[in-house]
């Protein structure tokens, strides 16, 4: 014999396909860790935002149970003039108009007085300026 062992090549095969397979086997350790690290990932952005629906739904839930509350009309009767005029007439009104329609003196000092009101009552919800200079009341 030549004194090289018959069952060398077949051994030096099974070695060489082992090392590939080892190499493949951490390859594919490392695609799962990368995976598995993005899965945590998916799956913390799929909680947050569960928790941010949650809390907007909560938060609707909230305002709807809560009763609003009115508009306050400002201290002064004239206040309370300006809103029967809008309730007996029923339509968009202007500065002007609404000085006719309480038996005010049509002068600037009145109007401008009245738009100025007006403009606090558009302010505070309770009327709304549909158009510069023309107010009504909003409707419900």
């Amino acid at each position: 014999m030549n004194g090289q062992d018959p069952a060398r090549p077949l051994l030096d095969k099974i070695d060489a396909r082992e090392a590939a397979l080892a190499r493949e086997a951490e390859q594919t350790r490392a695609q799962i860790d990368e995976l598995a690290a993005r899965l945590r990932e998916l799956d913390e952005a799929i909680d947050h935002l569960r928790i941010t629906r949650k809390t907007l739904l909560a938060l609707a839930d909230e305002d709807a149970t809560e009763p609003a509350t009115p508009p306050t009309l400002p201290d002064h009767p004239a206040y309370q003039q300006i809103l029967t005029v809008f309730a007996d007439v029923g339509q968009p009104m202007r500065a002007r108009d609404l000085c006719q329609a309480m038996d005010m003196p049509i002068v600037s000092k009145n109007t401008e007085n009245i738009r100025s009101k007006l403009k606090r009552l558009v302010n505070r919800g309770i009327l709304i300026e549909t158009e510069p200079g023309l107010f009504t009341q909003p409707r419900p």
